[in-house]
């Protein structure tokens, strides 16, 4: 009795989840992880010249000198929106409130755009911001 020789199997096995590659996973974790530290960090440059510009007013910094002017400048836009909110005393502002509600406001939107990009992305929020 003579057998004849089979053909190699050609045939791919179907795939089951433990032979699907997984080593995309880490890329977008890593993804996730940079765009959530950029925008992190966008924010708080925003925050930090924010708080700079309080604590100029609140110390009645010389806005002639050209570093607070800077500050100054660079701000203005982003407290603009929330002057007049809240009555400020006449005279001299010692305390500028609308640099206190851009601050929070900033801090708020941060919060918010972080917590899209994870729940777009489909990972849960960590205590990690």
């Amino acid at each position: 009795m003579t057998t004849t020789p089979q053909p190699p199997n050609t045939e791919t096995p179907p795939r089951t989840p433990a032979s699907i590659n997984v080593s995309a996973a880490p890329a977008r974790d890593a993804s996730i992880f940079t765009a959530t530290r950029v925008i992190a960090l966008v924010f708080t440059v925003v925050e930090v010249l924010l708080l700079i510009r309080f604590a100029f007013k609140l110390l009645g910094a010389n806005a002639d000198q050209p570093f607070v002017s800077l500050i100054y400048g660079v701000t203005e836009p982003l407290v603009g929106p929330f002057r007049g909110i809240f009555a400020q005393p006449a005279g001299t502002p010692v305390v500028e409130i609308a640099a206190l509600l851009s601050i929070l406001f900033f801090v708020l939107v941060a919060a918010l755009i972080v917590a899209l990009v994870r729940a777009y992305t489909g990972r849960r929020a960590d205590a990690s911001l």
